[in-house]
């Protein structure tokens, strides 16, 4: 048969694939994206989009039991959790086939199967009505990642899940295990604990949300124990046995193993990247932990062919896939790219509350050997925030003592995941303390703290 050819092949569908894809269709280029099993990836199949529909859920749910506070009344709030996952497995189907369309209209060949590199510029893909033999003058893997089993905390998918079983999960956990508390881990955590699931979350390093800010991690704990959840920190989870409807957990903290009982445990502890069966270490592509080694324009050292997102190397977000997507497509248009910087890339975590922060921490910044001046300002000290119901929170902000120069934010608290875009945008444009105590915040909103942390770092907090 004889092989297709065109511009680019596409390894993976998420959000790198596609999106590089599509930036590439539009610079001129034919195009052929390949996909083993749903058109968005895990993000929007089993990840961002189908968590943040069950935490929506959770989220009114929460509400409900505090209608009175509102001067309101429920009458026995209750939830069906078929019909909430139900809900969430058709908005993660809504947006799947939105890519499917977006394909179409772009004119990119879709093809659904398994993709091996068999030769520079030479992908075969097995499909179910056999093998498809394509060329190409560039090939971008976006083949992303799965959940790190650690040996004798394997899934089962009844007892023990991943983040895939938790998503459609067989019961409601009456007694659930968190292992780990990044983002995975915490968001599902908040889940299930608001839903009335006793919850408890182990984590090996000394805090929860340990890449976040530490003041952040403190604030969030704090409001996470005050929700009854357990929290064990500098603590692993060395074994688990189990029997008919239960597991015991064997956790070593302080130098001792305790035990504890559980129906239901989720293994949160990392990812590891799809590159395995690629036909990768045979043509020299060199392999770090189960990532692709890249340059920061995700170039493999083998001539066209690019690795983005998940597979390229933390940080394992979706919108730094895209924007790589984006960046490796111009690259072959010839344009000037301009590489993605992981410190100017926010990080969102949709637990409640949420946490959302981008840049240096303050301990970051330090160790870096910054001079710098840190401005606080807490949600209680808001209106819009006290009218909303929602006064716990806090936004903390970093500068360059010399310079003026936003080092980092970090917040925790309602909606800061679509607050921390401001000071992104900030950080892009090169901004100063001078150029942000300068500009008007509308009133009232919650946006106003973030106009209040910088004037505090400056000593110059009016609402404080």
């Amino acid at each position: 048969m004889a092989a297709k050819n065109f511009d680019l092949i596409v390894i993976g569908a998420g959000p790198g694939g596609y999106v590089a894809a599509i930036r590439a269709a539009q610079l001129g280029m034919n195009v052929a994206i390949v996909e083993r099993e749903n058109m968005g990836g895990i993000c929007l199949n089993w990840g961002c989009i189908p968590t943040k529909a069950l935490l929506r859920s959770s989220e009114v749910f929460h509400l409900m039991h505090r209608a009175k506070e509102f001067g309101l009344s429920v009458e026995k709030a209750d939830f069906d959790l078929g019909a909430v996952v139900k809900r969430s497995r058709q908005v993660a189907g809504q947006l799947s086939g939105g890519i499917s369309h977006l394909m179409k209209k772009n004119k990119i060949t879709t093809i659904m199967g398994t993709a091996k590199i068999t030769a520079k510029g030479k992908v075969s893909v097995k499909t179910e009505k056999g093998a498809e033999e394509l060329t190409a003058k560039h090939i971008v893997l976006a083949t992303g990642a799965r959940a790190r089993e650690l040996p004798g905390l394997e899934a089962d998918g009844e007892m023990v899940w991943t983040y895939r079983h938790a998503l459609n999960p067989p019961h409601m956990p009456k007694k659930l295990l968190v292992i780990g508390s990044g983002a995975i881990g915490i968001e599902f955590a908040s889940f299930y604990n608001t839903m009335g699931a006793e919850t408890t979350v182990v984590e090996v390093m000394d805090r929860v949300l340990p890449v976040e800010d530490a003041e952040i991690s403190a604030f969030a704990k704090k409001q996470f124990v005050k929700q009854g959840m357990k929290i064990m920190e500098k603590a692993m989870v060395k074994q688990l046995d189990r029997a008919k409807g239960k597991v015991t957990a064997h956790i070593e903290v302080g130098g001792k193993v305790e035990k504890h009982e559980f129906d239901t445990v989720i293994s949160a502890v990392g990812i590891v990247g799809n590159c395995e069966d690629l036909g990768l270490e045979e043509l020299g592509v060199k392999i770090d932990r189960t990532h692709v080694v890249t340059d920061e324009f995700c170039r493999t050292g083998v001539d066209g062919l690019y690795a983005i997102g998940d597979i390229a190397g933390a940080p394992w977000l979706a919108h730094k896939a895209s924007h790589e997507g984006v960046m490796v497509a111009e690259l072959m248009a010839g344009m000037h790219a301009h590489p993605v910087k992981p410190e100017s890339i926010a990080g969102c975590t949709y637990c409640h509350p949420q946490v959302a922060s981008v840049g240096y921490s303050e301990a970051k910044a330090k160790e870096l050997g910054y001079e710098i001046k840190v401005g606080r300002f807490p949600f209680i000290g808001n209106g819009k925030a006290i009218a909303l119901g929602e006064a716990e929170g806090m936004v903390k902000t970093v500068f360059d003592a010399k310079t003026g120069e936003l080092l980092g934010a970090h917040m925790v608290g309602a909606e800061v995941t679509e607050l921390i875009q401001g000071y992104v945008v900030g950080r892009q444009l090169e901004t100063t303390e001078e150029d942000l105590m300068n500009t008007v915040f509308p009133h009232p909103t919650l946006s106003e703290m973030m106009h209040e942390s910088v004037l505090d770092a400056y000593g110059r907090v009016i609402h404080m």
